[in-house]
């Protein structure tokens, strides 16, 4: 992943990160009350970490309770090898800054995190929208993922 990163000027970057909200059409009677979604239809949240191979490294099937995004990322395991510090170092550079620490593409909806790097909301100078240009196409593997599955 990290080469792939490299390769795609992304340095540091372990993957494409981004949830899925699977309504359960077949839920069994004794999940309705706990898997329920916005709509109030039950629900699972598919959390995936995607190459651009549309290998998925990292697969999360939300929990019971409130499947609301930030409540996800709490019970997630993509971050405890960082949250218990047994992370490698990841050593890169960016802008001229040496890093020790990978990071994940990620949209808007994620909270913003050191190790969740989003795109540029309204780009307005060349090196803003390049950026936007080149993390959105990045993004664009685990959301091709989610059209395979």
């Amino acid at each position: 992943m990290l080469q792939e990163g490299e390769e795609r000027d992304f340095p540091g970057m372990l993957g494409s990160i981004d949830c899925m909200h699977w309504e359960l059409k077949n839920c069994p009677t004794r999940w309705h009350g706990t898997h329920r979604g916005r709509n109030q239809k039950p629900i699972l949240i598919l959390e995936t970490v995607a190459s651009k191979d549309l290998w998925i490294w990292h697969a999360f099937f939300g929990m019971a309770g409130s499947n609301k995004g930030v409540n996800f990322l709490d019970h997630s395991p993509v971050f405890n090898n960082l949250i218990n510090g047994t992370m490698p170092p990841i050593n890169h550079e960016v802008n001229g800054h040496r890093r020790t620490m990978g990071y994940y593409l990620s949209d808007g909806i994620y909270l913003k995190w050191a190790t969740l790097i989003q795109t540029i909301p309204h780009p307005t100078i060349g090196k803003e929208k390049l950026f936007a240009k080149k993390q959105e196409a990045v993004r664009k593997d685990v959301e091709r993922a989610f059209g395979v599955l």
